[in-house]
């Protein structure tokens, strides 16, 4: 018999493979987002670089047991995770997601938000927000419950788009409030009751083509609705430029697998730790 992911006290199983707890809630994230990304995120080198990130950071800073995907979409993290050899739960509250996650051969799919799973306070040895903070209008209170949701000693993963200088129409055609610098990150995180372990940027030759691209022609009036075909064109490519991203990019993950800051970048990573010393041993 199946068993819920963190002793969650509301959630119901589906016979398509995914638990779902029946409380709905409106989230700012496009309706079509999902299946947008999952047109695409399998070819984008922008995906594939996150996940090789996200990996490199857990392994330099491991996660000590399952890893929470929190708000993880159609689990292209989660997947590529479980690949890395970290077992992952997703937790995603969009349905078509959910879904598309169970297409992906994941397991452990949850179609919820922390707050209707009601999972057991301190259940989760850690937790990943892949692209997800800048979705939420509350960060302090949504790392409030994140915190409760943590072992003591947990760790947390976190990418967040970068500058808000660089803020465009995609943005708000994302459902963002905001994006961030390291520093804000940083002390968001410190705020919330988090020890910053690790942050930097990542993808450091993305500034500027965003800014010009993206940035200056939405303040222009020049940049309309984004759409499916531009974001596979932004973020696919191939022959000759692919191998040169490919190159930059494999320079760009010895750095972080060193432990070494990258000072500029579309995105930016930070690892922390809930106070305790459960994980302290396994830096």
């Amino acid at each position: 018999m199946n068993v819920p992911p963190g002793g969650a006290r509301n959630l119901k199983y589906d016979p398509k493979g995914y638990w779902y707890a029946k409380d709905a809630v409106p989230l700012s994230y496009p309706a079509d987002g999902n299946d947008t990304c999952f047109s695409f995120e399998d070819d984008s080198f922008w995906f594939r670089h996150r996940n090789n990130v996200i990996s490199t950071m857990m392994r330099q800073f491991p996660p000590g047991g399952a890893i929470f995907d929190i708000g993880g979409g159609n689990g292209y993290v989660a997947a590529g995770l479980e690949r890395a050899g970290f077992s992952t739960v997703l937790v995603e509250p969009g349905r078509v997601g959910a879904e598309n996650a169970c297409r992906r051969g994941l397991r452990k799919v949850v179609n919820a938000t922390v707050e209707t799973a009601q999972f057991v306070p301190g259940s989760a040895d850690a937790v990943g927000l892949f692209d997800v903070l800048e979705h939420i209008q509350d960060e302090s209170a949504f790392l409030a419950s994140i915190r409760r949701l943590m072992k003591p000693g947990g760790r947390i993963y976190l990418t967040v788009p970068a500058f808000q200088l660089l803020w465009s129409k995609e943005d708000d055609f994302a459902g963002h409030y905001r994006r961030y610098s390291q520093a804000l990150l940083t002390k968001v995180l410190s705020d919330a009751g988090f020890h910053v372990e690790f942050a930097s940027y990542f993808i450091w030759f993305l500034p500027l083509p965003i800014f010009f691209l993206r940035a200056i022609p939405s303040r222009l009036g020049w940049r309309g609705k984004p759409s499916t075909n531009r974001a596979k064109q932004e973020h696919t490519h191939t022959g000759f430029t692919a191998k040169v991203i490919d190159w930059v990019l494999s320079n760009e993950l010895s750095r972080l697998n060193s432990k070494r800051t990258i000072p500029l970048g579309g995105s930016c990573i930070a690892v922390a730790r809930l106070p305790g010393s459960r994980l302290a041993r396994a830096a």
